[in-house]
């Protein structure tokens, strides 16, 4: 009993939204394993440039091989939802590490400036890098009277 208490994890929690997808991000101290929706990364995404962009904010952070990623993504599609992981583990990592945008300076140099490594940097490096953006970019919806949203039918004037 005592043994559970004691392998039992601290998880941080975050939400991704991309278009129509969303997705619930669990976050903790591990090996680098990251698993979406019950399957290893490979294997829920085939391009590469999705699981680059699930492991992005990862490899801004310097952590790719240090915090394990458990994801529960639905709706929209898949480049959709690897852009609502991107920003769900991007948004996780700055509550984790309990992160201002703005670099603290920790030892300040002869010329006055932070440091440019470090944790105190590493919300302002993910801010600049775009992966705490909310991409608010959705389908625009059907007008009535028209064929789509802007596309209307041929106009007869006689």
């Amino acid at each position: 009993m005592a043994q559970a208490a004691a392998a039992k994890k601290n998880y941080t929690l975050a939400t991704g939204r991309r278009k129509t997808s969303v997705a619930r991000i669990r976050l903790c101290e591990g090996t680098g394993v990251v698993q979406i929706n019950g399957r290893p990364l490979d294997q829920f995404f085939t391009e590469e440039k999705d699981r680059a962009a699930v492991v992005g904010p990862l490899m801004v952070a310097d952590m790719r091989n240090r915090l394990d990623v458990v994801a529960k993504v639905h709706g929209g599609g898949i480049t959709g939802q690897a852009g609502a992981i991107s920003q769900g583990v991007a948004r996780a990592v700055k509550t984790m590490f309990n992160l201002t945008n703005a670099p603290t300076p920790v030892n300040v140099g002869d010329n006055g400036e932070a440091p440019a490594t470090g944790e105190g940097n590493l919300g302002k490096r993910l801010h600049d890098s775009g992966y705490l953006t909310r991409d608010s970019r959705m389908k625009e919806r059907k007008k009535y009277g028209r064929k789509g949203a802007r596309k209307s039918f041929q106009f007869s004037k006689r």
